[in-house]
């Protein structure tokens, strides 16, 4: 890891409170940039922001609810006048329902979508001109391989989360062509199956391997959530300077059969 790979420079990571926001944060704080992590829930943010700042890091936490425009506005700004600006923006922040089709109610799907699609645009665009304004200056949007194909699980498909997930990959094209011109890079890591309590019921220390996962990873092992975090640094790097309207995959080789 390079202490100095991001030194100097903001970042404003959602859904920082947990799982891969979480990893995602702390990476880069450890890489030298300062964070600004945020969640909905702010004891949760809070939480990762300690974890940052007793670690050597500059971290602020603040509360967003990525579909509420006065949030984002709110916390955008006390970014940049409490960490002095804005280079990067991680779109992290997501949700999932366990409905398939003949459960899902309009507001699984209302509640599913905004945030995990019109969540990314809403904090993209509001953080855009700080970002025009800054060099270097990236995004990385949070899919999945379920952008890619429709995968059970549990005993039926989620419409709404594959919809949202769809949604990100174009989402992340277009952002791209709209924010070249400002020198700003966007792209998207798609996430196989991580080792979280992402899924609704699921215990994020269990490591086993379902019958199903077992069969069509080619790494035989949950991604952790540092894996992901990896991916998402690399991308923001200087290292990916002539990266962008890409979606990389980190899946362990699940999209591969």
């Amino acid at each position: 890891m390079d202490r100095t790979r991001h030194a100097g420079r903001v970042a404003f990571v959602t859904g920082a409170g947990s799982g891969i926001g979480r990893a995602i944060a702390s990476r880069l704080a450890a890489e030298g940039c300062a964070v600004a992590c945020t969640d909905v829930q702010l004891d949760k943010a809070d939480q990762t922001a300690e974890r940052i700042t007793a670690a050597g890091g500059s971290a602020l936490a603040l509360a967003v609810d990525v579909r509420d425009r006065s949030d984002v506005q709110a916390a955008v700004e006390a970014t940049a006048t409490r960490l002095g600006g804005l280079n990067y923006l991680v779109n992290n922040a997501g949700v999932v329902t366990m409905k398939g089709l003949p459960e899902l109610t309009d507001e699984d799907w209302d509640y599913v979508v905004d945030t995990n699609l019109k969540g990314q645009f809403i904090v993209t665009q509001l953080a855009a001109p700080l970002l025009a304004a800054a060099r270097p200056a990236a995004v990385v949007n949070l899919s999945t391989v379920e952008a890619e194909v429709v995968v059970a699980s549990g005993s039926s498909c989620q419409p709404h989360y594959n919809a949202s997930k769809g949604g990100v990959k174009m989402l992340t094209k277009a952002l791209a062509v709209e924010l070249a011109s400002a020198g700003v890079r966007v792209n998207a890591v798609a996430p196989g199956p991580v080792q979280t309590g992402f899924i609704p019921g699921t215990d994020p220390q269990n490591a086993e391997l379902s019958d199903s996962a077992r069969d069509r990873l080619l790494i035989p092992r949950l991604a952790q959530p540092d894996d992901i975090a990896a991916a998402v640094s690399f991308l923001l790097s200087d290292d990916a300077s002539y990266i962008t309207a890409t979606q990389l995959v980190v899946d362990g080789g699940w999209l591969a059969r």
